[in-house]
């Protein structure tokens, strides 16, 4: 079954969310990460933003908890405020 790391942020930097993106999207992503599908949600109105990264394994989201977890505050979406671990029920996309 597939696990998910869902963070909360506050404070969301919308700057912040765009230099991410841009990382993702140009490939640096942290040494060492697993295979993984990521999301991120902002919701602009309030300045919060959920963090979720999906991952196929125990071994993969102890990693990913480890790396992520170890991002400097500065470079992190805004304020994280929780981190939650999910089995992933429901996984499906529809056309």
């Amino acid at each position: 079954m597939a696990l998910a790391r869902v963070v909360r942020f506050e404070n969301t930097d919308p700057e912040n969310v765009a230099r991410i993106r841009r990382s993702i999207d140009e490939g640096n992503l942290p040494e060492g990460l697993p295979p993984a599908e990521i999301l991120m949600l902002h919701d602009p109105t309030d300045n919060s933003t959920l963090s979720i990264v999906i991952v196929e394994s125990e071994d993969d989201y102890r990693r990913v908890d480890e790396i992520l977890g170890g991002v400097p505050a500065d470079e992190a979406a805004g304020s994280r405020t929780a981190v939650t671990r999910y089995d992933v029920a429901i996984r499906a996309s529809t056309s």
